[in-house]
């Protein structure tokens, strides 16, 4: 019997909160109590907010259901690494959809695990090699939590930063928005050195130390986190137009293209174009289109389509015609 109410508690609702209904003389054998003792436990876990409903019988039954607010969750230890281990892979490879609340998760969970979880994520996540489709480099998680959670907090973040040409930097910096492209992760941040507002690519940050100086909030220029990035990015790069029909359905061309290049435009049932302001690679974006599966004509700009002929060239003396 256990006779240690907050670890009974604890251990019924680890029960209550495998989705079935149990019957209330399998949880009383469960936890070697009496019935009675399990209707008192039930009605304590109610007062802590886990809305648990019953149901009448003979027997009568237990279900932990939805209620208005989210109550903390009771994870086994293979529930507990499961879940790191997912988290961190998304995180790792900037997954598109994967935006800070799943971060910020991530952080709490590693906070907490035993070190003995500690080593088995980490075992875990060194033996294996996931299959991605995504086209930005890999960030270690906990890069990515220790910026999530500085942003959370409100806290300074000074991390070495590589610019683009290569030269090695210092920053300390007041981070606002952490932002996943679906390619990379972004960092906005005002630099207190430079007195303004960066973007910093997170792949190209080592080192980052939340230093615990709390800061208050500053105003963005442009309201918006993404909206910040992408205006930023387009200032850096020299855009151009890209315009391109496909032969097949918009909802297939919406689903194997960056959500970037915007929503494809229906032309019929079989067929779409997508016409965008596009500041990447003309070779990056050749690849990326010669993966569909489809067909497709680009009509803009002349770059590309002289980078794709000779992408074709290419494959064809590869398959040796």
């Amino acid at each position: 019997m256990t006779t240690d109410t907050p670890a009974r508690l604890l251990q019924l609702l680890s029960l209550l909160q495998t989705p079935r209904e149990w019957p209330g003389g399998e949880l009383a054998d469960r936890l070697r109590v009496s019935r009675r003792t399990v209707r008192r436990d039930i009605d304590r876990l109610r007062e802590l907010g886990y809305p648990v409903r019953a149901s009448k019988g003979s027997d009568g039954g237990y279900r932990l259901v939805a209620g208005k607010a989210m109550p903390p969750l009771v994870l086994d230890d293979e529930e507990a690494v499961a879940i790191a281990v997912g988290l961190r892979a998304g995180a790792g490879h900037a997954v598109e959809g994967l935006d800070e609340a799943s971060l910020r998760a991530l952080a709490k969970l590693e906070q907490v695990l035993p070190s003995r979880l500690r080593r088995r994520v980490s075992t875990l996540q060194a033996a294996t090699t996931p299959l991605t489709s995504g086209d930005g480099a890999v960030i270690a998680p906990e890069t990515l939590t220790v910026m999530a959670s500085a942003v959370a907090g409100q806290e300074r973040l000074r991390f070495a930063y590589c610019a683009k040409d290569g030269t090695p930097t210092k920053r300390l910096t007041e981070p606002h928005r952490l932002v996943s492209t679906g390619q990379r992760w972004y960092l906005v941040a005002y630099d207190l050195d430079r007195a303004d507002w960066r973007t910093f690519r997170v792949d190209r940050v080592s080192d980052p130390l939340a230093t615990g100086a709390r800061f208050a909030p500053r105003e963005l220029p442009t309201g918006d986190a993404a909206e910040y990035l992408r205006q930023s990015m387009h200032a850096r790069q020299e855009a151009y137009v890209f315009e391109a029909t496909f032969a097949a359905p918009a909802a297939f061309v919406t689903a194997r293209l960056p959500a970037w290049l915007g929503v494809p435009e229906p032309l019929d049932e079989h067929s779409c174009r997508v016409r965008a302001s596009v500041g990447d690679p003309v070779e990056w974006l050749a690849v990326r289109l010669a993966s569909l599966d489809c067909e497709f004509t680009v009509r803009e700009p002349a770059e590309l389509v002289g980078k794709l002929r000779e992408l074709g060239a290419r494959m064809t003396r590869a398959a040796g015609n």
